[in-house]
């Protein structure tokens, strides 16, 4: 068993060259998300809304709570299992956006906490690919789909 001085954070960066209103609206919109992320949304993101993400090629969702959001700007969420998500938006001229999520609040013990920061970094940073592939490219990379093809329902 892994014992910890400090419960792990995990930090998810990446540059897209859009602007920063497109990225941010690819975030709270899930007409844009499911191109991306997930495959089903209860809605789009609004402060103070509880939403159901679905991965339904998997058969696992997550309720989540909309704890704040600053247009352009900010994205806090709370999901079912109490760990919290944050996205930062930090335009760096009027064609590129530097987007930070963080992730904290893993529960377990500390081999469970460190295997859960590690999937959510590994996750964080592909969602962060396929966005940069759509926004940039206009390609859909399938890539959470395609991560554990044997494990769909």
């Amino acid at each position: 068993m892994v014992t910890l001085n400090h419960i792990p954070t995990v930090k998810s960066e990446m540059l897209i060259r859009r602007p920063v209103d497109e990225v941010f609206e690819a975030f709270i919109n899930p007409e844009i998300t499911t191109k991306f992320w997930f495959t089903k949304s209860s809605g789009r993101l609004e402060e103070g809304k509880h939403i159901r993400w679905e991965w339904e090629m998997y058969g696992v969702s997550d309720d989540l709570y909309v704890k704040e959001i600053k247009q352009n700007k900010l994205i806090r969420i709370e999901s079912s299992d109490n760990t919290k998500t944050e996205w930062s938006f930090f335009p760096r001229n009027e064609n590129e956006t530097f987007v930070s999520i963080t992730n904290s609040g893993f529960a377990g013990n500390g081999d469970d906490m460190v295997n859960n920061a590690i999937d959510s970094m590994g996750g964080y940073t592909m969602v962060l690919c396929a966005l940069k592939a759509l926004l940039e490219h206009n390609i859909i990379l399938a890539v959470v789909a395609d991560k554990a093809p044997d494990a769909h329902v």
